[in-house]
């Protein structure tokens, strides 16, 4: 339950909507209780102007219950999304090298089908609670008060505890009974998610070998998991459903069988009774089966928070250094490795790499290349050794400072389903189309873009899918001199294209990078780079194999 008021917490910016939701919803309630207390009165023959009073609370009933969904909704709405950009943005700390570690899928069910599943905390089971607690005195008094001599302080004693055996008692059974099994769904929907959106991601790999079978006996695996685990909350439900229900009978049973003890003249009041009793019910009907959600959405609030929490690979410094202004790099005897169990990435790798060189890091596949960027971009942290920019320690800068000296290309570059001009201002957001038609003309790629009828403001598709690779990686490199970064990483930036497409965007580069430092990884040369120096990575160190 922690984590349940851990994340209430965190909508206290929509608490002004959150309470008039509350509000709405306490008037509707009003309405509809006043409306059925009057419809028993007029069949008891006992209210005058009942058919005016009926029109007037039943127009008001619709008119609240209306407003209660829009109020209570909108309110939701906005205080999901304010969840969803912190997340987001917790996310985004602790995962500037990529998901790491993390399954993508599981990042997008937490972001997804877990903050989603929060909102029937506020709908199912907050607004629902005020209600009961504002109708059972209400109720209570109102029985208490109907009769004379049938009993009536006895009938709401007995009407009290059955209101709050349904209202309060059961939904907690309930939530403690279901909330291994909402712990369970909310795992089951994030396996699904993350086979599913695997399968799909890798389908050209999963056809070229022949696993279409494998892969959709794993989905269906999972989906099979999550079935169970839907069946099981969904039994839980059903008894704390069946519970409100036996309430709510015994309720109406104990009503009409203090009315057959008494004269005929007290008939319209228990008929009032009975209305009351109906009313107060029906409010309180969905809370046992909200109490077996709770379960859910207890175990969605923890995934939510324990994703969130993560703790940031290379945290900044509590008084970061003053930004260094040389853009000389230099890894000082670094050894690293990503985690305990596995083998060590580097081990003494020593390199100087001076300002405006152009210096390429060649190797085999987990050799180190991609890691060594991560050491530089502050991504990762060396676990002995030093890694320097102008002679200052990484270590004791603010990663916002080191990234914004070191611009990276990688061969996985992503460019987002929005416009050319969005894509770049990603780089320099306060670039203007002078500066963006700058770094398309220098990565020969500005004369395609004004052949297109809407320029800068052309849609690029979902990873840049309507454009071709090479074009893709262009607009990439535009994006990477757009920033004005002195050091230039690129992090394997050809991979993908084929051979004639790869030497002119190495030509473009060796004409558009001039006087910024350079550092080309990749696994081989093709003979039209320009360098100044090559080390190759071996045994976690570096040679220098031409200088």
């Amino acid at each position: 339950m922690a984590d349940l008021l851990r994340i209430i917490g965190l909508w206290r910016g929509r608490l002004p909507w959150l309470l008039a939701g509350v509000v709405v919803s306490l008037l509707a309630l009003a309405s509809g209780v006043g409306l059925m207390a009057v419809a028993g009165a007029t069949l008891a023959s006992l209210a005058l102007f009942a058919p005016l009073v009926l029109r007037l609370l039943g127009t008001a009933r619709v008119v609240l219950r209306y407003a209660e969904r829009m109020v209570t909704h909108t309110a939701m709405f906005r205080a999901l999304a304010d969840l969803r950009v912190w997340l987001f943005r917790r996310l985004a700390a602790n995962s500037a090298g990529g998901l790491g570690f993390r399954q993508a899928g599981d990042v997008l069910s937490r972001l997804v089908n877990d903050v989603e599943a929060l909102d029937g905390v506020y709908l199912r089971i907050l607004v629902p609670l005020a209600g009961a607690l504002l109708l059972l005195p209400v109720a209570v008094i109102a029985i208490a008060r109907s009769g004379h001599g049938w009993g009536a302080p006895a009938l709401a004693a007995v009407i009290g505890v059955l209101f709050i055996l349904a209202a309060f008692v059961l939904p907690w059974i309930a939530a403690r009974s279901a909330m291994d099994a909402g712990t369970s769904l909310a795992a089951a929907m994030g396996q699904l998610r993350i086979a599913v959106l695997d399968t799909m991601t890798g389908w050209r790999e999963v056809r070229a070998f022949g696993a279409e079978g494998r892969m959709l006996a794993a989905v269906q695996a999972r989906e099979a998991s999550l079935l169970n685990a839907q069946h099981t909350l969904a039994g839980r439900t059903a008894l704390a459903g069946a519970g409100t229900l036996l309430c709510a009978q015994a309720a109406l049973f104990a009503v009409l069988c203090a009315a057959g003890t008494e004269q005929t003249g007290s008939l319209g009041t228990a008929i009032i009774a009975a209305f009351l009793v109906l009313a107060a019910f029906e409010v309180i009907g969905g809370l046992p089966r909200a109490g077996a959600y709770l379960g859910h959405a207890a175990a969605a609030a923890h995934r939510v928070l324990e994703a969130a929490d993560a703790p940031v690979p290379v945290p900044d410094p509590a008084v970061p250094a003053a930004p260094p202004s040389s853009a000389r790099l230099e890894f000082d005897a670094v050894s690293f490795q990503w985690r305990p169990e596995l083998p060590k990435v580097f081990d003494g790798l020593t390199m100087d790499i001076a300002p405006g060189t152009r210096v390429g890091v060649l190797g085999p596949s987990g050799s180190g290349k991609s890691t060594l960027a991560a050491l530089a971009l502050k991504v990762a942290a060396a676990q002995t050794g030093r890694v320097l920019l102008g002679r200052v320690d990484i270590a004791t800068l603010a990663a916002a400072d080191v990234r914004a000296r070191i611009g990276w290309l990688s061969q996985t570059t992503h460019l987002f389903d929005d416009t050319i001009r969005n894509n770049l201002l990603l780089a320099r957001p306060d670039a203007d189309d002078a500066a963006l038609w700058g770094a398309l003309d220098a990565a020969r790629i500005g004369e395609s873009v004004r052949a297109l009828p809407d320029g800068l403001d052309t849609w690029v598709g979902e990873g840049g899918a309507r454009f071709s690779g090479g074009q893709g990686r262009r607009l990439a490199l535009a994006r990477a001199l757009l920033s004005p970064a002195p050091i230039l990483i690129l992090d394997e930036p050809c991979a993908g294209l084929d051979a004639e497409t790869e030497r002119a965007f190495l030509a473009t580069m060796n004409e558009v990078a001039e006087g910024r430092t350079v550092i080309l990884i990749a696994h081989r040369l093709i003979g039209v780079e320009k360098l100044d120096r090559i080390y190759r990575l071996s045994g976690g160190r570096a040679v220098a194999a031409a200088g």
